[in-house]
């Protein structure tokens, strides 16, 4: 198995292409005649969606279940679920389509972002796949000051991009697709933090690679496996490290940027311990935000099945 061969499971195995790939007339409708009579149309196609795709049925239960189970809504349903995920994709391709209102975004924490503008200092978001990061995209082009480039893996998704790519072409601007973080890779994000640009990383899916380096953090009751990169990049840039959180909570969407470290240093002897610490405390933000607004998630596999265990670096393994 090689690189671009995710493994059976793996979150880059699964084509989200194929659920969105009726949204460019949904975006008409939504465009002509609003919002209402595209959920009116969306549901059926929903409906079609979620009873013959059992795999999506069965992880976004699981979920559910996992959420309801740590105190969140119960019986918010995978329909519901699904929904959330859709309006989301509209919302995206409104943003990139210049027809979404972005004055009503609520912004939360900012202010330790626009200290590191004000010195000319760049910095680490590490974010998740938690409600409409595009907004931040947006919401940074409108702010001259603000350069993001945003670490993405999209070969599972060219159709989609190439969509919103036809909506507004800026949309590819600032995405740098990697698979794999390589020294050179480090390098080009070190000279753009150096010149007080933003690097933005997920935090929340696994490496495309056949043995990811991952530490084991409780999530929602349950152990499951997170990305050490974003922590082992941020020792690399010596930046300050913000976590990124966008969501729709009722009718309004917000914008969360949080103090993580002001700098991160690894040492040797006590790495994996470290790392394993950092992807905790990250897991346990991105719980308390999935339980605010648990239909904003949107990582439809099996979160909490593990990559090959040979290679993760849990608490045991500085021992």
């Amino acid at each position: 198995m090689t690189a671009s061969q995710p493994q059976r499971g793996h979150w880059a195995g699964f084509n989200e292409v194929s659920f969105v790939a009726g949204m460019r007339l949904l975006f008409w409708i939504c465009r002509v005649f609003g919002r209402w009579p595209f959920r009116i149309v969306l549901y059926p196609v929903l409906a079609w969606y979620v009873l013959t795709n059992a795999r999506a049925r069965r992880v976004s239960r699981a979920y559910l279940a996992r959420v309801a189970a740590c105190g969140g809504p119960a019986k918010l349903g995978v329909l519901r679920h699904f929904a959330a995920f859709a309006e989301t994709i509209l919302d995206k391709m409104l943003l990139w389509g210049g027809l979404y209102d972005t004055r009503g975004v609520s912004l939360h924490g900012a202010d330790g972002v626009n200290r590191c503008l004000d010195e000319g200092r760049g910095a680490l978001l590490i974010c998740a796949h938690l409600g409409n990061l595009e907004l931040c995209r947006v919401l940074s082009q409108r702010n001259t000051r603000l350069k993001l480039t945003v670490l993405v893996h999209t070969r599972h998704a060219h159709a989609f991009n190439r969509m919103l790519a036809r909506l507004n072409p800026d949309s590819q601007l600032n995405l740098l697709q990697v698979t794999e973080m390589t020294p050179a890779t480090a390098m080009l994000l070190a000279e753009k933090v150096a010149q007080g640009e933003f690097v933005v990383i997920a935090g929340d899916r696994i490496p495309v690679s056949p043995q990811p380096r991952v530490a084991v953090a409780p999530f929602l009751g349950q152990p499951a496996a997170f990305p050490v990169g974003p922590y082992v990049l941020a020792s690399v840039l010596q930046c300050p490290v913000y976590l990124l959180f966008s969501m729709r909570i009722g009718q309004r969407s917000e914008v969360h940027f949080e103090l993580f470290r002001e700098s991160l240093h690894l040492p040797r002897k006590s790495r994996e311990a470290m790392l394993s610490e950092l992807a905790a405390a990250y897991a346990a933000r991105l719980q308390h935000h999935c339980l605010r607004a648990p239909l904003e998630w949107f990582n439809f596999y099996d979160f909490w099945q593990h990559p090959d265990t040979s290679r993760l670096d849990t608490p045991d393994a500085s021992r």
